[in-house]
């Protein structure tokens, strides 16, 4: 009996009538969680599990993950290819011949009258990777504009860039098995709870067998920072001074792996005598953290017998991003951390497939992490498509953060979009929203036809979701996984591979290249090209893929298995095979608060929200949990204003203002607020968009914001809920 009564009321689990599970990889986050979609009798998806044996997660799901299912049918899908002379006009309905034949010849023709690069083509982090080396092949082969990006750039650029530069190639070294072997965790600004709760699972059950230090960087108290040994809350932007200081205790104090330095890295000198100005004293004054617990923290790090650090967008977006990721990746290298258990810098990346395109989209090279500015790397892709070599630029074109001026200025006039929105995703909305108005064609590919940027375009096709097709999605730990096709397209919606396809046939020069109809032709060239490179494919199938539950590269033809770390040789991928430690001075450059502008404006990623809502805005039992945007606000800084709990209050920066709902939380400091970035209308109408030089990443975080209350609370829950946009 329970609690008295006489009757026990067993627990009911609903039967959803399964008759079928598909095995697929979730499309939200980078973690990389294997899924199953459940259909009952009338193929409908009613359900999704976790995979029990899948190495990632372990059966586990977010709550992102176990409603994924819902997006098939969800509101606002693309079901049919609309099209319209204006922006100001209707749209009508039209075939997919009508509106690729349309698409394609008024590309052709703004190429022919502007030239080519007068066309750009800004890609996501969110399709397969066979349809991202599908439209490089498209943009690169065919189009032939070298204005292509991806809206990774606005995430996790300055981790490639840092990567680039410290060890001569992209590629997380490291895997989620670290945590089970490190002996100390550095995090910067990475709230996994909310950003990666299933990486954060594997960090806590790797904890519950074995106690070592959290040490957590965040300017807010977050609820990573809340679990964690020690929270470092730095001055936003600073994370760089911060760095210096660290490795200037560990080179003081002799802590440093000399051997390791000795054979695997250059540049020891000139970072030393620079690392030699941060003693702890004059960094504490920088970034806002007590010179003893930069001491202390230190010799943590260099002290244990394996260390990891891992950050996200708190390092990448700001205009120290690069130099940020270089820091960190320096801090390992002279620890020794670099390829062993344990020891890692370890990039948590953002999207579903934010590698993927990394790896093969050719945004900033060629297939295969290939350059354009190398003549071999030109020459083999060039022969292996069957194309003239000199058809390809010698150096990348714009980043995404700089086609958006360059549609400003005029000299792109025409923009073809795929699954990203930057009406909502980019900083300094107002200013992008005018630079929209000026294009002479815009092309919006997207699964849903309400997102934002299709008030301005001119063409919308309408794309399959993730389990309307086939192919693969890379993770943070380099593990390539399979989507198998759980359902059929939505309407008249088609999978990006066939639409790049299709829009293929329509020039001249894509008549005369080979674009394979299924994703396992697509992965076979990939296989091909990727032989005998440091990420290496070749090992691998969709079959093998889906029967291990993920596959980590490189994994050469033979391979039993992937390799769970890069370096563990001691071999980079610089000409002389070793790591650079950087010499990089902090330079103080942001917008920081004033008199007139008094408040850091922080933002970031929620758990129930992933991007701009297009998908999660509109799934109920995700979307209730954070349905407007809100604030975090310091209680004390809320009654020196006379802002209440739970009242509307208006955000103002420089560039525009935001209506939010105030939420008081000791979480932020007195002069900060939090803002999550997920709303229409909202945060990005305040981020100035100073950028990072080397990555061309935006600092999202780093502007100074003034706040006032809302005299007219019912006009100002009204201006809150419109920019729900869901």
């Amino acid at each position: 009996m329970l609690f008295g009564r006489h009757t026990k009321n067993p627990i009911r689990i609903a039967d959803k009538g399964v008759v079928d599970w598909k095995y697929t990889t979730c499309g939200y986050c980078s973690t990389g969680c294997s899924i199953e979609v459940g259909l009952n009798a009338e193929g409908k998806a009613v359900t999704a599990r976790g995979v029990a044996d899948a190495p990632v997660n372990q059966g586990k799901l977010c709550i992102k993950g176990i409603f994924e299912h819902e997006l098939f049918n969800s509101a606002n899908r693309g079901k049919t290819p609309l099209l319209r002379e204006k922006a100001i006009d209707p749209y009508r309905e039209a075939s997919w011949d009508v509106a690729l034949d349309h698409a394609a010849a008024e590309i052709q023709r703004i190429q022919e009258k502007y030239g080519r690069d007068s066309v750009a083509i800004l890609s996501t982090g969110q399709i397969l990777t066979e349809e991202f080396y599908t439209l490089g092949k498209l943009t690169r082969g065919v189009i032939g504009t070298n204005n292509y990006d991806g809206n990774t750039t606005l995430c996790m650029a300055s981790a490639v860039s840092g990567y680039k530069r410290s060890f001569g190639s992209d590629g997380p070294p490291g895997c989620y098995e670290d945590f089970e072997h490190t002996e100390c965790l550095l995090a910067f600004g990475s709230n996994l709870p909310e950003q990666h709760p299933i990486i954060y699972w594997r960090l806590k059950m790797a904890l519950e067998k074995r106690k070592f230090p959290v040490i957590v960087v965040d300017p807010r108290v977050t609820m990573f920072a809340q679990m964690a040994d020690i929270h470092l809350p730095v001055i936003p932007g600073t994370d760089l001074a911060l760095l210096n200081a660290l490795a200037h205790v560990i080179l003081k104090e002799g802590l440093q792996d000399r051997a390791y330095i000795e054979a695997h890295t250059t540049g020891f000198d000139e970072f030393a005598n620079l690392v030699a100005q941060y003693d702890p004293t004059t960094a504490a004054a920088i970034c806002g953290i007590d010179e003893d617990t930069i001491r202390h923290v230190a010799r943590l790090y260099a002290k244990a017998g394996a260390a990891m650090s891992i950050w996200t967008m708190g390092i990448n977006q700001s205009t120290h991003g690069s130099d940020g990721v270089a820091a960190i990746n320096s801090l390992n290298l002279i620890t020794g951390n670099i390829g062993k258990p344990g020891g890692s810098s370890l990039s948590i990346t953002g999207q579903c497939n934010a590698m993927g395109t990394r790896e093969w989209s050719s945004c900033s090279g060629l297939p295969g992490y290939r350059a354009l500015e190398k003549e071999q790397d030109r020459e083999t892709i060039a022969k292996f498509w069957g194309i003239d070599p000199e058809f390809f630029p010698k150096q990348r074109g714009l980043f995404m953060t700089d086609i958006f001026p360059a549609m400003e200025t005029g000299q792109i006039k025409a923009l073809w979009l795929i699954a990203t929105n930057p009406m909502t995703s980019m900083p300094n909305m107002p200013r992008i929203k005018k630079t929209l108005q000026n294009l002479e064609f815009l092309v919006v590919q997207d699964a849903y036809s309400d997102v934002e940027t299709t008030q301005y375009a001119h063409v919308f096709l309408p794309a399959a979701l993730w389990g309307e097709k086939e192919g693969v999605f890379t993770n943070t730990e380099r593990r390539v996984n399979l989507v198998r096709k759980v359902m059929e397209p939505h309407g008249n919606s088609k999978p990006d591979l066939w639409i790049f396809n299709e829009l293929a046939k329509r020039f001249e020069q894509g008549r005369k290249i080979r674009f394979p109809e299924t994703s396992a032709e697509v992965f076979d060239e990939m296989r091909e090209l990727s032989k005998g490179r440091m990420l290496d494919y070749s090992g691998m199938t969709h079959d093998r893929i889906e029967a291990q539950r993920g596959i980590q590269w490189p994994c050469p033809e033979g391979a039993e298995a992937g390799s769970p770390r890069l370096y563990a040789d001691g071999v980079f991928q610089h000409p002389d095979g070793k790591a650079k430690l950087l010499a990089l001075p902090f330079v103080d450059n942001n917008e920081r608060p004033d008199r007139q502008f008094p408040f850091w404006l922080n933002s970031g990623r929620v758990v129930e929200h992933f991007h701009t809502r297009t998908r999660t805005g509109k799934i109920g039992n995700v979307n209730k949990f954070s349905p407007t945007p809100y604030m975090e606000m310091n209680p004390d800084s809320a009654q020196e204003l006379g802002i209440g709990h739970m009242t509307y209050a208006r955000l103002i920066s420089r560039r525009g203002y935001a209506v939010v709902l105030v939420q008081l939380t000791h979480r932020v400091p007195h002069n900060m607020v939090f803002i999550p970035f997920h709303f229409h209308e909202c945060v990005n109408r305040l981020t100035l968009g100073l950028l990072d030089p080397y990555s061309r990443q935006p600092a999202f975080k780093q502007c100074a914001v003034k706040i006032e209350p809302a005299t007219d609370q019912l006009a100002a829950a009204a201006a809150n809920v419109a920019a729900r946009s869901y």
